[in-house]
């Protein structure tokens, strides 16, 4: 672990340092948690430096950068994981946390944050012009042809609760966070498996285009508790990597 720790830059020292002494803190105030969290395998245990940034249960923080974990379907959130391994994505305290696991227990991990049920906060009332959110709620439910932007409902779902296993949904993010993954897709600083579907829509998208959507998304009201709903009820639009489409 000492070795580990210093193959670390400062921020990612300092962060990984963080976790473990917040989950050292939670397993002294409750020594039996695991069998508090209905959690006889241990994985709320094991996965306690996940919740130090992505809050408790993995429903995400106040911070506006860390994303939700929990109810997110379980082939997206093992895919975000495959990716910050494999270096697909790029955050340095998440590769070294993941480097050394195997794909059956990334698997493990994200089946463990899926089937959670956290209720999701209210969201923070939209500072934007109406103009703006009216571009932003265009630009989801419509997308623009003429730029070969298809509409965000097409791939996440009517509802933007996602479509289970693999697509995430868009509602409950914070607006930063929305933010700066469209902004690293369009930048070439986040990947996912080829094809790139994400990649290649952001890089459609002007900045006023990501501001819109962002605004937009952050400011709805989460429905039916955030379930993915089971299937897409169209063809998407285009091919994405990870991505399995039942034939």
């Amino acid at each position: 672990m000492v070795k580990f720790l210093r193959t670390l830059s400062f921020p990612a020292f300092a962060l990984c340092a963080l976790a473990a002494f917040n989950a050292q803190a939670q397993l002294a105030q409750a020594p039996d948690f695991a069998s508090k969290a209905h959690d006889p395998d241990g994985m709320a245990v094991r996965t306690l430096a996940c919740t130090t940034c992505h809050g408790a249960q993995g429903k995400s923080t106040s911070s506006g950068y860390f994303p939700r974990l929990a109810g997110k379907p379980a082939g997206y959130l093992y895919n975000q994981l495959l990716n910050f391994r494999d270096g697909r994505r790029a955050y340095p305290t998440m590769s070294y946390l993941l480097e050394n696991l195997t794909d059956e227990y990334l698997r493990e991990i994200a089946e463990h944050f899926a089937v959670l049920e956290v209720p999701y906060p209210a969201p923070l009332p939209a500072s934007e012009s109406a103009s703006v959110l009216e571009h932003g709620r265009k630009l989801v439910f419509e997308g623009d042809a003429a730029r070969s932007l298809p509409a965000c409902v097409q791939c996440h779902g009517k509802a933007m609760t996602g479509v289970a296993p693999f697509v995430p949904g868009l509602l409950g993010l914070p607006r930063d966070y929305l933010n700066g993954q469209l902004g690293a897709w369009q930048s070439g600083k986040r990947h996912a498996q080829q094809p790139d579907c994400m990649a290649a829509i952001a890089r459609q998208m002007q900045p006023e285009d990501v501001s819109a959507v962002s605004a937009w998304l952050a400011a709805q009201p989460v429905p039916d508790g955030g379930k993915p709903v089971a299937a897409h009820a169209q063809a998407l639009p285009m091919r994405c990597g990870g991505v399995e489409v039942a034939k």
